[in-house]
């Protein structure tokens, strides 16, 4: 299993997403920081979640971060994220 499917697993385990996107980006980063041989190393999701309602950004990152903490200790070295109450996503699509 590669690492979108680990992600993908854990983020539906953890926060049953309404919308999940996840896109390697790992490519773009070859020769920087934390970038490893064979990427996936960096990644950008977007997350729509009845679970981030009322909570701040912050939080919400710490619950997906606390959702992804294998990854991080492994080879997922950067995640860009942009994590949304399904009322925010509507916003934003209009």
């Amino acid at each position: 299993m590669g690492a979108v499917d680990r992600i993908r697993t854990a983020l539906n385990a953890a926060l049953a997403p309404n919308e999940l996107d996840i896109i390697d980006e790992s490519a773009l980063h070859a020769g920087h920081a934390g970038a490893a041989p064979g990427g996936e190393t960096h990644f950008r999701v977007r997350i729509v979640a009845t679970a981030f309602a009322g909570l701040s950004r912050v939080e919400r990152h710490r619950r997906v971060n606390a959702a992804l903490a294998q990854e991080f200790a492994g080879r997922l070295h950067a995640l860009a994220l942009t994590a949304l109450s399904p009322d925010e996503a509507a916003l934003t699509k209009g």
